[in-house]
């Protein structure tokens, strides 16, 4: 099946329209929401901060207790963000492998980490990256006994890894519907840094044929709407994609992605907004996201720190028809511990640019987060993306 791409870069998102309000002749579209972030790490600072957070109220804890934790600082300033969205995706870039727990380079995270992320509101995990096999098979293991007990308690979903057949039937692609609308989410790595013998359990890698199989699945077997592709690729500390990444996102788009939105380099790279025109000559609009960079970490270069979350838009008009909008995006900076929060934080760009005063130590971190902004919307070629001017003649053409 022919398609044709036409690449338009660094659009700015377009206005759409919001809620279920009904016109007394036009029915309002609704628009739905999937806020994706980057990288969330585990390294060992991170853990000793959230450990000394619990001890505050707990002094006699172990650190060997995967509940002796508290993590409630990491994603406090975004909480609205990631529990406002219809769908939450972040990349837990590390496995539940039990105590000792660690970080770089062999991952292992207590279980009340990913319980944290589920109560501060993300709704799919992506396992699928290089460090899952960190912990070898027992590790992975165990990380999927967490995962579905996540699932069994209705608290997410997660995709990328699976012990047999019949749960990566059921979770690549990943599949479910909010808000009318059924979307699928594809997620896969590179490679991994360990391996383990047997089929099972089985970390997504990139395949060409499986990818195609799995955006077909999604289409066919659960009649999605919407296909999200999630890579994990690149080249580790690169500001701009490369050739391989992108002829994959090509081969992804070809095959029916709505969107790719990648992560692995831990760096903000370079996006693109598509506008893609499918064998029935209709367009459709494919964000292409290469990398966000972090998420939440303890990387100390500048670059590591700033990172981007993207907020898909998808509109279902009353009919029923469903369609990607343009996305919109912003720059986040992960602080460490003490700096605005006592443990580490994620903070938005916009909203501090200006209050030098909300930096309780380290006041000249306020002075590097300025600087790195402005350097990565160089290297990235993205600028902040900003609201749409409403027409003043349909006031309603704003951004809602």
């Amino acid at each position: 099946m022919k398609r044709m791409l036409y690449p338009i870069l660094l659009l700015l998102a377009a206005a759409c329209a919001g809620g279920t309000g009904q016109g007394a002749a036009n029915p309002r579209p609704d628009t739905l929401s999937v806020y994706v972030v980057g990288d969330i790490m585990s390294h060992g600072k991170q853990m000793n901060s959230a450990h000394a957070e619990y001890l505050k109220t707990h002094p006699d804890a172990r650190r060997d207790d995967p509940y002796a934790y508290d993590w409630s600082c990491f994603f406090r300033p975004l909480e609205d963000r990631i529990g406002g969205a219809d769908i939450a995706v972040g990349n837990v870039e590390f496995p539940f492998a039990g105590p000792p727990y660690n970080g770089y380079p062999s991952f292992s995270a207590p279980e009340s980490y990913l319980d944290y992320l589920c109560e501060v509101g993300f709704d799919v995990m992506l396992a699928a990256n290089n460090h899952i096999l960190d912990q070898g098979k027992a590790g992975i293991e165990r990380t999927l006994k967490a995962y579905r007990e996540m699932e069994a308690a209705g608290k997410a979903r997660f995709t990328g890894i699976s012990g047999n057949a019949e749960e990566d039937a059921a979770h690549y692609p990943l599949s479910f519907e909010t808000g009318g609308v059924r979307f699928s989410f594809i997620n896969f790595t590179y490679g991994t840094n360990q391996s383990v013998p047997g089929k099972w359990p089985k970390v997504n890698r990139i395949n060409r044929d499986e990818i195609r199989s799995a955006i077909r699945t999604a289409r066919e077997r659960d009649s999605a709407d919407i296909v999200i592709a999630l890579p994990h690729w690149g080249i580790e500390y690169d500001t701009r994609h490369d050739k391989d990444q992108e002829m994959l996102a090509e081969l992804m788009i070809e095959a029916g992605a709505d969107a790719v939105v990648g992560s692995h380099p831990h760096r903000v790279q370079d996006m693109e907004i598509r506008r893609v025109m499918d064998a029935d000559s209709t367009f459709r609009t494919v964000p292409v996201f290469y990398s966000l960079g972090n998420a939440v970490s303890n990387q100390n270069d500048p670059e590591g720190r700033l990172e981007l979350a993207v907020t898909l838009l998808v509109e279902r008009s009353p009919d029923g028809s469903v369609r990607m909008l343009e996305p919109r995006w912003e720059f986040l900076w992960c602080t460490k511990a003490g700096m605005i929060l006592d443990s580490y934080a994620v903070i938005p760009v916009l909203e501090y640019l200006g209050r030098p005063e909300a930096w309780k130590s380290a006041p000249e971190d306020y002075d590097l987060m300025v600087k790195t902004h402005s350097k990565v919307k160089r290297t990235s070629r993205i600028d902040d993306w900003t609201k749409p001017v409403p027409d003043e003649e349909n006031p309603d053409t704003g951004s809602h």
